[in-house]
């Protein structure tokens, strides 16, 4: 039985195509233990906006008719006014 060697690549595909051919245990003497974060999150800053209470029921009105949540609606309205002044870098 020919010994394989799991790919260095970041091809999705061809990792996909590897695993898909492959199971784990087949090498066991390959893995080694992570201990550090391999995916991290960039981390966000979180804004606290004060509304009227007329001025809520309204984005919740708007995000239900829309199907998304009030912070992704907001979110998003933000994200187009400042592509609108083009600030994002």
């Amino acid at each position: 039985m020919k010994a394989f060697k799991i790919p260095h690549t970041d091809s999705i595909e061809e990792l996909a195509r590897f695993w898909d051919t492959h199971d784990l245990s087949e090498f066991e003497d390959q893995l080694e233990e992570v201990v550090e974060p391999v995916f991290e999150r960039k981390p966000e800053t979180v804004i606290t906006l004060h509304l009227q209470p007329q001025e809520v029921e309204a984005v919740k009105r708007v995000a239900q008719a829309k199907g998304v949540e009030q912070a992704a609606l907001i979110r998003e309205w933000v994200l187009e006014k400042l592509h609108d002044h083009a600030t994002l870098d």
